[in-house]
């Protein structure tokens, strides 16, 4: 069984957490930080950009790809890959500057936990 939408997300995605995991080292390097956060804001902030999408992006794409497989709708499967990837660039935008809750910050979270939701009771209509 193929599944080439979510297999298209998936590696947007993953260049995505490339992206985000060498821009930890690069302030690693920047500001002398070898491990952990260092006690520095705008280590631990680019830290938690990139941990955020390693944990939610893998729970996003295993039920795009379990929506996909049981005969989802391609439209539907597009929105969600569509609203992980903005979801994740709102998140990064709103925590480079500051630990505050800024409009990029919840409004990347929120549709984050939008699309996991909507995928899970896709995915528990199907066996319902």
């Amino acid at each position: 069984m193929q599944a080439p939408v979510t297999t298209g997300y998936a590696a947007v995605l993953a260049i995505m957490l490339i992206g985000l995991a060498i821009n930890v080292t690069v302030h690693r390097a920047k500001l002398g930080v070898p491990i952990g956060g260092g006690d520095d804001p705008k280590m631990v902030r680019m830290m938690r950009i990139h941990g955020n999408a390693a944990e939610y992006l893998p729970m996003g794409l295993l039920l795009m790809l379990l929506d996909e497989i049981g005969g989802g709708s391609p439209v539907a499967l597009r929105l969600a890959g569509a609203g992980l990837v903005i979801g994740r660039v709102l998140y990064g935008w709103g925590m480079w500057k500051t630990t505050a809750p800024t409009f990029g910050r919840i409004a990347g979270t929120t549709l984050t936990w939008v699309v996991i939701l909507a995928l899970a009771v896709l995915n528990l209509m199907r066996i319902a």
